[in-house]
């Protein structure tokens, strides 16, 4: 796809930002969200896309970024739904606040980004959208409950999405493993949350790996539609 036009959630940092700048560089046309506007900002002049401040929690935010691409661009091929947030707890601490909180970014948040996309991607007879899922979901842990249950969520949803498409609309869900980001350097204090942070640091991949990846389903022919990719460090179980 020559240029596409591509709007990414959750694009001032890690899997974001890599994304934005690994296509840019391959010539896509970029729209980006996320709350934390320096950070956008900085994105933006490297990369030449048009941002503006978003809040995944917020539908209005999500549909208002939608909205921008196609007056800016006139038009909207991808949508990659990568906004997330990361609390690792036992449950028994009972931080229900962290709980609503991976909810309302990690679930809510691609819901609405499909609600704004879809109706474009209809009008055009054509479109991509691009979950950000995790390996979390894949190999459960007890202190990641509710957030892989966010993203396991997210997984059912982007197969649904995928089985009612129809053939002109491509769905994949991209499930990255240990990453080096932000995600889990903010993620909640207490035992869980370091050991997670100690092992990212030891063996954890660049949010350009997942960039590549995305790029790559992005990239295949209209015809093509990678449903899942699981990219992970070799030496994670």
């Amino acid at each position: 796809m020559d240029s596409p036009v591509v709007v990414i959630t959750g694009a001032s940092s890690g899997i974001g930002e890599a994304t934005a700048r690994h296509l840019a560089a391959r010539g896509a046309r970029l729209v980006l969200g996320a709350r934390r506007t320096d950070r956008l900002e900085a994105v933006a002049a490297a990369t030449g896309a048009t941002t503006r401040r978003t809040d995944v929690r917020r539908r209005e935010d999500v549909a208002a970024l939608v909205d921008l691409a196609v007056e800016t661009h006139g038009r909207l091929d991808v949508i990659v739904n990568n906004a997330g947030v990361a609390h690792v707890e036992p449950l028994d601490t009972l931080a229900v606040e962290h709980w609503d909180e991976m909810i309302d970014v990690n679930l809510r948040g691609v819901l609405y980004g499909i609600a704004a996309a879809l109706p474009v991607f209809r009008r055009q007879a054509s479109g991509h959208v691009v979950n950000v899922v995790s390996t979390s979901g894949l190999r459960i842990t007890p202190e990641q409950a509710v957030y892989a249950a966010t993203k396991n969520a997210v997984r059912t949803l982007s197969e649904a999405l995928r089985q009612q498409a129809g053939p002109h609309l491509r769905v994949t869900a991209v499930s990255p493993g240990m990453t080096v980001t932000e995600l889990v350097t903010a993620a909640a204090d207490g035992p869980a949350a370091e050991a997670t942070r100690a092992r990212v640091a030891e063996i954890g991949i660049p949010a350009d790996a997942i960039a590549r990846a995305i790029a790559f389903a992005i990239e295949q022919p209209a015809t093509v539609d990678v449903g899942e990719i699981v990219v992970r460090p070799t030496a994670q179980s």
